[in-house]
């Protein structure tokens, strides 16, 4: 028997908008919840415990909203929460990982930077990534305190915003980095900063377009009776203060916003 779902997609706040934007665009027809987990921005100072629970039960609301598939829009809950999650809900999970299978094949001097929260680094998944892809490029990582607040105050292009870029960016590029990896999804809503401080001849690599490439190979192949919602249609929800993420989303999403309070009992 045929039926439809919808596909739910979180992160700890507005960031996982830019995977959501490449979802929408792959995937037209589909019914997608979004829900920023904002009153607990940011993840990636916070313990794995306490960003595996908020994962957890944000992933029950969302099937209880009648998602099929989740997507952790976030690296570093995906780095946290991903194997709990799959453990406990028989849907497709789709998560995020730092690309840097794609940014040592891109990379020229052989030298790829990684900006990323100090919550992904620290992970046995990413140590793991590049035990698998590194090779004999080097890779440097840089934690990026600030950023993902930045982002969530909607301060794209800022002075406070642009100062923090150049102090993150700085050192990667003064070893001879020519391919800097975005390693959280806060981070492609400053490519234009970005691109401004490091100029046009560096690489910029996220990981939008391949998780929904990813979500769409799943459905096709873990629920082949599943049929797109007849109406396409966005619900955001938020666990923090509504009137701040409807403020904040229209400057990183297209089109109407209206955002629902996420109920007490998942908060």
């Amino acid at each position: 028997m045929q039926k439809t779902g919808a596909i739910g997609v979180f992160d700890s706040g507005v960031g996982g908008l830019s995977v959501l934007r490449h979802i929408r665009q792959l995937l037209p027809n589909e019914r997608l919840i979004y829900v920023a987990d904002s009153a607990h921005v940011p993840y990636g100072e916070k313990s794995r415990e306490y960003i595996e629970a908020r994962s957890l039960a944000i992933a029950r609301f969302l099937q209880q909203q009648g998602a099929d598939a989740i997507v952790i829009a976030c690296n570093t809950a995906s780095a946290a929460a991903a194997a709990s999650l799959r453990s406990q809900f028989d849907i497709p999970v789709i998560a995020m990982e730092p690309a840097v299978k794609p940014a040592v094949a891109a990379s020229r001097s052989g030298i790829v930077g990684v900006l990323a929260t100090t919550g992904t680094l620290a992970s046995a998944r990413f140590a793991a990534l590049l035990a698998q892809y590194a090779g004999s490029v080097e890779i440097i990582t840089q934690g990026c305190p600030g950023l993902v607040e930045q982002v969530e105050r909607g301060d794209l292009g800022g002075a406070d915003t642009r100062r923090l870029i150049e102090r993150y960016t700085a050192p990667l590029l003064a070893a001879g980095a020519d391919t800097l990896i975005l390693g959280c999804t806060h981070y492609p809503f400053l490519i234009p900063l970005i691109r401004e401080v490091v100029g046009s001849e560096i690489a910029l690599i996220e990981t939008g377009a391949a998780v929904a490439r990813q979500l769409q190979r799943r459905l096709r192949e873990e629920l082949p009776g599943r049929l797109s919602g007849s109406q396409a249609s966005v619900q955001f929800w938020s666990s923090g203060e509504v009137e701040q993420t409807g403020r904040i989303l229209p400057a990183l999403w297209d089109g109407d916003v209206e955002v629902q309070r996420l109920p007490q009992e998942f908060v």
